[in-house]
């Protein structure tokens, strides 16, 4: 049985036909950007979290011929790659510990991208209150004009809650600043991290980790500001009248105090106080790598053991390379693209030469082509059916 179809239903139905495989040529050939824009705006995922980091005591996967675990005294400790967020090692990584200091680098985090480095700020004596007994200073003084570059070189190499709280002052107050931190260390997969006092004065409820500390760690030093800053050995700071000498407080780093410093050291931040102790986020490239350790409260030794503690397992990471298997990974800590925003690719030519629009344009030319042969048909088609009826 032969079916026949009005002329004008050929037409349509071939016109149809056409628009569809316009449609069709237009995807198949668009390049993966115009494709990309159908998904920009979701989040970024997280790395998953392996059983091993919710383990409790030491967790790592040694091949045969891996060296040795250096014995650390350290309540909570982890080695991580920075470059690829593989976690090589830890001990009690998402244990929740007072950070001291430590936690200022997740202060640097929220608070550096609001604070261009060249605003002049003259202190009030209102911004300097509420410091806590035996905070270390850098001696910010009320009536003085600083650059916020200034403010940060206190904070990262004297530690001073001084400058910390300018800072905070300056970023919409203390719980403001706070409950911006909180909600950073969310973002960033930090779960362990709860914020009371943005300077990481011991304060009740103040709590971080292993894990968390190296997340902001990872992340600042994806912050070519932050990356500078904590690199800083030794700085001039703008004294009440004369300018001074000021050193950074992370002696792997400057080799104060009998310590020695370490080979390849980028920095990052130390800490102390009284309920946590000696804490430390220290980073290294070494080989073309970048490793990240976090030491929280030694229990033997002196002041200086979380130094040697953290050189011991730098050392240890960089042994390792290719001889463990990760025995988990950090988060993504990388900005989602905005909703709405069009990834965009480095061009190497101009427009219409090498790179420069051709594979746009191929996309639209083969979506053009099948659509005029498309239109072509339809007419030959409509001009048979014509004379047919």
């Amino acid at each position: 049985m032969t079916i026949g179809f009005p002329s004008r239903m050929v037409v349509s139905l071939t016109a149809f036909s056409c628009s569809a495989l316009c449609v069709a040529g237009a995807l198949a050939l668009a390049p993966s950007p115009a494709l990309a824009r159908l998904g920009t705006g979701l989040p970024r995922p997280m790395a998953a979290q392996t059983p091993y980091l919710q383990r409790a005591g030491t967790q790592v996967r040694t091949r045969s011929d891996a060296p040795a675990l250096p014995d650390v005294s350290a309540l909570s400790w982890m080695v991580a790659d920075s470059d690829t967020g593989e976690v090589l090692a830890a001990h009690d990584a998402h244990r929740k510990l007072p950070p001291a200091s430590t936690l200022k680098t997740l202060f640097a985090l929220t608070v550096l991208p609001a604070l261009p480095a060249g605003i002049q700020h003259t202190v009030k004596e209102e911004e300097l209150e509420g410091i806590g007994d035996g905070s270390s200073l850098v001696g910010v003084a009320a009536g003085h004009t600083y650059s916020v570059s200034d403010l940060w070189r206190g904070v990262f190499l004297n530690s001073g809650n001084d400058a910390v709280h300018v800072l905070a002052a300056m970023n919409g107050g203390w719980h403001r600043t706070a409950v911006r931190m909180q909600a950073k260390a969310r973002s960033l997969g930090a779960l362990d991290t709860h914020v009371e006092s943005p300077d990481g004065y011991d304060t009740p409820g103040q709590v971080s980790s292993a894990y968390d500390l190296a997340v902001f760690g990872r992340a600042g030093l994806r912050n070519p500001e932050f990356a500078r800053y904590c690199s800083t050995a030794q700085a001039t700071f703008p004294g009440d009248g004369y300018p001074y000498q000021i050193q950074n407080t992370n002696r792997l780093l400057t080799g104060a105090d009998g310590v020695a410093p370490y080979p390849g050291l980028i920095g990052v931040k130390n800490g102390y106080t009284t309920n946590a102790g000696n804490t430390l986020v220290a980073a290294a490239h070494r080989g073309g790598r970048t490793l990240l350790v976090t030491v929280m409260n030694p229990q033997a030794g002196g002041g200086t053991t979380v130094y040697e503690e953290a050189r011991s397992l730098l050392d240890w990471g960089f042994a390792a390379a290719g001889h463990v298997e990760p025995v988990g990974s950090l988060p993504d800590s990388r900005p989602a693209p905005a909703a709405g925003a069009s990834p965009v690719q480095a061009r190497t030519g101009s427009a219409g030469g090498p790179d420069g629009g051709w594979p746009e344009a191929a996309g639209i030319l083969g979506a053009a082509g099948l659509g005029a042969g498309g239109v072509a048909l339809a007419l030959r088609l409509k001009g048979v059916r014509a004379t047919r009826d």
